[in-house]
């Protein structure tokens, strides 16, 4: 090899070398002068052991969770109450208050069954040890049957609660969503998108309702049936002013109507109800207010009124 070649050679890896010995020596220098933070790492480590440590505390809770949970499905299995039509109404009952677990029906059947036996025997209990209230076995007897069967009603009691607060707080959203879902349809979006953009807009001011737009949203993509899913939305709920939003889009998708011009005329509908509702509330208030204004306001008004002049009679009357 002459000297021209290995000139020839040199070039090229000339060209190599420099650039990357510049750039190594940039990393080193900023490597050395970088300024390390213990503390965040610390932090980061301290903050690792803690989720580790909360996991393993909670480990034995959720063993025993999960234990429990066996032993009440292998009670309803025995029973065979999952296979009944009541089994089928409360998972809808369920699902209205927002209990869609798949374990939420083991545990209504579970606490049918020990409610009225947990209540009973508290109530002969608390009888039998206790300062009784009432005597006479008779009596005791009785008290006992009204605490089992209250014992039975509670758990539907508890339910219909959960499903009337549940459905005030969806009614509270149902306006504000059909307003928003005619802005995504005149925006040019279709059904599934405008759902979960309404769905993703009102995560904030009304959760309840955006998590079932958001399940409707998943819904209307994996169903084959497009009218399936907006009958679920319909069951979950058991609104009227949801039912008659399902019904106008299944209209929709069925004869090809206008989306937006239908949503509008329903949302200018809502509006007026919601105006109208306040307006009565607004008109039931001084009816409202007269019982608490007469026990609360106007005995602390006489008293001051009147009771220097009761003071100072009794005053008189006392050196008479």
């Amino acid at each position: 090899m002459n000297l021209s070649e290995i000139q020839a050679l040199q070039e090229p890896l000339i060209v190599v070398l420099v650039p990357s010995s510049l750039l190594f020596s940039i990393f080193v220098l900023w490597r050395a002068l970088l300024v390390r933070d213990p503390f965040a790492r610390r932090l980061k480590g301290i903050r690792s052991r803690g989720v580790a440590l909360r996991a393993q505390a909670a480990a034995p809770t959720r063993r025993r969770r999960e234990a429990g949970l066996g032993q009440a499905r292998r009670i309803v299995g025995a029973l065979k109450l999952s296979r009944t039509h009541q089994a089928d109404k409360a998972a809808e009952k369920l699902s209205q208050a927002g209990h869609r677990g798949r374990d939420a029906v083991v545990l209504w059947f579970i606490a049918k069954l020990c409610l009225p036996f947990a209540f009973g025997g508290a109530a002969m209990l608390l009888l039998l040890t206790g300062k009784p209230l009432v005597t006479g076995a008779g009596a005791q007897l009785c008290v006992a049957l009204l605490a089992v069967i209250a014992g039975a009603y509670a758990p539907d009691l508890w339910l219909r609660n959960a499903i009337s607060k549940r459905r005030q707080l969806l009614q509270k959203g149902v306006p504000d969503a059909l307003d928003l879902l005619v802005i995504c349809a005149e925006a040019g979006q279709s059904l599934d998108g405008a759902i979960r953009r309404v769905s993703e807009e009102l995560s904030r001011s009304c959760p309840t309702l955006a998590e079932e737009l958001a399940l409707t949203g998943l819904e209307l993509g994996l169903l084959p049936d497009r009218r399936t899913a907006l009958d679920n939305l319909d069951l979950r709920c058991g609104l009227p002013s949801i039912r008659s939003v399902v019904q106008t889009l299944a209209q929709t998708e069925k004869y090809g109507t206008p989306l937006s011009q239908s949503l509008r005329v329903l949302a200018a509908e809502y509006r007026n109800d919601r105006m109208m509702k306040a307006e009565a509330k607004a008109a039931r208030l001084p009816a409202t207010l007269t019982v608490p204004m007469i026990a609360f306001i106007l005995p602390p008004l006489f008293i001051v009124l009147i009771g220097p002049a009761i003071i100072r009679i009794i005053d008189l009357l006392g050196r008479i």
